[in-house]
């Protein structure tokens, strides 16, 4: 009986210390958006969120920033926009606020996905000089300018590409990539299923895997079928008409970009040592608390008693990779296919049309 008490008032304590912390922590949670108008030296125009929610996305004037000696200060011309950045927008699914702020946003800056041209180098920086164009990944990449180091995810632009095609690379190019050949090891003369092959992440994901020497099929609405057989999928099935889970055919790796299938009806059209992998985005219409990541939990869970392999990708961003891709880019394998363009100071606009997931390809916004 003693133990028992112990354990009832060591939960009872450990529950009532989270429900402080929680308290204490949503209260306390803030921003630096009080400074932000407090401008030295030069400025520039960048997207910010003080709080959570669309209707809070601003285009104001912050701080230009100054490279160090180990940075290049890029004029961003081009980004795009990913399920990624919605989802900080909104600050959702509700778990991830943990992590980012509970109340409002800890970091206020916007985008990932940028293309650019390089204006000044720090004294170290030897790998790229002025007037080089550049493509990446960089954290408050929606802004005129940002400071980056020539180490991380940053590449040359090629000369076949635009600033805005360049734009729409890092963050769907890096997933399809590192899905199909890490998680996915793609090989020549396999069956790969694309389920939403006319998405950011699809629309690269049908030509790396081509690249590859895949047979590939690709799954989309009608409207789009011309669009993914022009990117060079074997066959294409229009989900309007015919269901791939009841088409008798067996892939090798399914890339899930779109899980509108539950695992079971997936794994029934995987080979025995298939492997399906779920591209971990997510939408507007997931679970609010845990998002996509109920179906991650439910792989798992499956994953010891199947020989097929079952998970989820998040890309990891790197400059290796996207070299990769700016190879691919220069040698025709691979072109960005971008739905519609609009100024940065029409994200609102350009996320509003992104969460209702019909999207053929990329979004890009132009940086004046």
């Amino acid at each position: 009986m003693k133990i028992k008490r112990i354990l009832k008032w060591g939960l009872l304590t450990l529950v009532l210390v989270l429900v402080i912390w929680f308290q204490v922590s949503y209260w306390t949670s803030s921003n630096n958006c009080d400074r932000l108008s407090a401008l030295q030296g030069d400025s520039m125009k960048a997207a910010v969120y003080c709080d959570y929610g669309l209707s809070n996305v601003r285009y104001v004037d912050i701080q230009k920033p100054v490279p160090t000696d180990d940075q290049m200060l890029v004029r961003v011309r081009a980004v795009s926009v990913n399920p990624y950045d919605w989802h900080f927008i909104e600050g959702t699914p509700l778990i991830m606020r943990a992590g980012v702020g509970l109340r409002k946003p800890k970091d206020t800056r916007l985008g990932v996905d940028y293309a650019g041209t390089v204006e000044a180098v720090g004294k170290n920086v030897t790998q790229f000089k002025p007037g080089d164009d550049v493509f990446g990944g960089k954290t408050g990449a929606f802004a005129q300018y940002i400071c980056v180091r020539p180490d991380k995810a940053i590449a040359r632009k090629p000369a076949n590409i635009s600033q805005e095609e360049a734009a729409s690379v890092n963050i769907a190019a890096i997933t399809a990539l590192q899905a199909l050949r890490n998680k996915g090891k793609v090989q020549a003369g396999q069956k790969v299923l694309i389920n939403g092959a006319s998405g950011g992440v699809g629309t690269f994901a049908v030509q790396i895997a081509k690249s590859m020497g895949a047979d590939v099929t690709g799954v989309c609405s009608g409207k789009n079928v011309e669009l993914v057989k022009s990117l060079g999928a074997d066959r294409v099935i229009d989900y309007t008409k015919e269901d791939f889970a009841k088409s008798g055919e067996h892939y090798d790796v399914i890339l899930d970009n779109v899980p509108n299938h539950t695992l079971a009806e997936c794994r029934a059209v995987l080979t025995p040592n298939g492997k399906y992998v779920m591209i971990g985005g997510g939408g507007p219409n997931d679970n609010r608390w845990v998002g996509p990541f109920g179906r991650v939990i439910h792989a798992l869970l499956l994953k010891p008693f199947v020989k097929q392999e079952l998970g989820m990708m998040m890309a990891e961003a790197n400059a290796t990779d996207l070299t990769v891709l700016a190879n691919l880019m220069e040698t025709g394998k691979v072109k960005p296919v971008i739905d519609r363009t609009y100024k940065l100071s029409e994200l609102s606009t350009a996320i509003s049309y992104l969460e209702q997931g019909h999207a053929r390809g990329k979004v890009v916004l132009t940086v004046d």
